[in-house]
């Protein structure tokens, strides 16, 4: 009697296949949005609730730090609950949070909903790859290359959409519409979490765990640390481009129009490294190319920043490519979903732990040094770890085989 494909014990995740293409999307796609959806409202909400510019700094770090911490505590949980449960609770604390967020009537509630809404988009982060590595191990490339394009999009559109809304209806509808698009990620993982094995049953299929053994292996310090030095000189841009511009003679309008310029171009490599990456041994290449971006760019703005801002930005906007290096090596540098889940928690909650210093910090020198030169030699030795790191990331080696 031939094999039937609907037999044996991964005939779920077979069945599933197209549900879950169709979930891993969705849930790419909210990933930013808590974030990216707030941040042009900023002022608008502090002359609503009268707060200032602490707690807009406030505002500023909580997506960083909820990262972070969530990066390092999500691996336990998806071994509690398993990797579609835990999916399921992304999209619930994602759409309890932005509701709340919405709904808020003064400070402390906008605080509570950013936390709650954040902390699902931590988890979130997190539980991604290990979802891809269970259902499409065999197209880790492809579907690393559309869930990060797709969470690069999903960056981009609240931010574009965020004042007009505002404008047109209220800041309410502005930051609470997101909530329809978490809901609508959340039903197909309900749908999946149903026909999923227990976790205890998968994570023994999977092979032994890691707890609190990836920070002893060469490989997850090095994921952890090109991640983080990616994330830091990315969030320090993101913050103080701006500013560059505007003492070196722009207008307030022409620094937006270049952060904009810079998060735009980070969808090529989005759509290009995954697929690199995955047909070469070794991508070791792509984080030397990254270094030598970074030079240029860096060298540019601090010294001819209005003589072609235009070129200086778009090539500092391809420095992040380790970004999602990063991302696709969890898959191609593991063997088995629990694998994936504990190398991507201790990667992301390290980088963001590192990458919430950043913008602090290149601050914090360009008022030492009175000028950007201190800033941008900082990001220059950040780019020299990264690359160091990316030395030991890159190359061919399983971190099972390090337990």
């Amino acid at each position: 009697m031939p094999h039937s494909p609907a037999r044996g014990p991964h005939a779920p995740l077979l069945k599933g296949r197209l549900l879950a293409f169709v979930a891993v999307v969705l849930l790419a796609a909210n990933l930013r949005s808590a974030v990216t959806s707030l941040t042009p409202l900023l002022d608008r909400l502090g002359q609503t609730f009268e707060f200032g510019s602490t707690m807009t700094g406030v505002l500023g770090m909580m997506p960083t730090a909820a990262f972070a911490l969530f990066g390092l505590v999500t691996p336990r949980l998806i071994r509690a609950i398993g990797l579609e449960r835990t999916a399921v609770l992304t999209m619930l604390l994602a759409t309890a949070g932005l509701l709340l967020r919405a709904s808020a009537g003064g400070v402390g509630m906008l605080l509570v909903g950013s936390a709650v809404a954040l902390a699902g988009m931590g988890i979130g982060n997190v539980v991604v790859p290990p979802l891809v590595k269970r259902y499409f191990a065999d197209r880790v490339g492809t579907l690393s290359t559309l869930y990060i394009t797709v969470l690069q999009a999903g960056t981009m559109l609240p931010a574009l959409l965020a004042v007009p809304v505002a404008d047109r209806f209220d800041w309410r509808i502005s930051l609470g519409m997101w909530a329809l698009l978490s809901t609508a990620a959340l039903l197909p993982w309900l749908l999946l979490a149903r026909h999923a094995p227990r976790a205890q049953a998968a994570a023994a299929a999977d092979g032994p765990h890691a707890a609190g053994r990836v920070w002893k292996t060469p490989l997850g310090w090095g994921m952890a640390l090109m991640f983080g030095m990616t994330s830091l000189g990315t969030y320090s841009l993101f913050t103080w481009l701006p500013k560059v511009m505007v003492e070196a003679g722009a207008s307030e309008a022409f620094g937006g129009v270049m952060v904009a310029l810079y998060s735009a171009i980070g969808l090529l490599p989005s759509l290009l490294v995954p697929a690199l990456a995955v047909r070469m041994r070794n991508p070791f290449p792509i984080a030397v190319l990254v270094f030598g971006l970074n030079a240029v760019a860096f060298a540019g703005l601090l010294w001819a920043p209005m003589a072609a801002p235009w070129l200086w930005v778009t090539i500092a906007g391809l420095g992040p490519s380790t970004f999602p290096l990063g991302l696709t090596l969890i898959n191609l540098r593991t063997r088995t979903p629990s694998g994936s889940a504990a190398l991507s928690g201790f990667m992301q909650g390290v980088g963001y732990s590192l990458a919430c210093l950043g913008p602090l910090l290149f601050g914090w020198l360009h008022e030492l040094g009175g000028g950007w030169a201190w800033s941008f030699a900082f990001l220059m030795l950040c780019s020299l770890v990264l690359l160091v790191a990316a030395w030991f990331a890159c190359r061919p080696q399983q971190l099972e085989d390090h337990w």
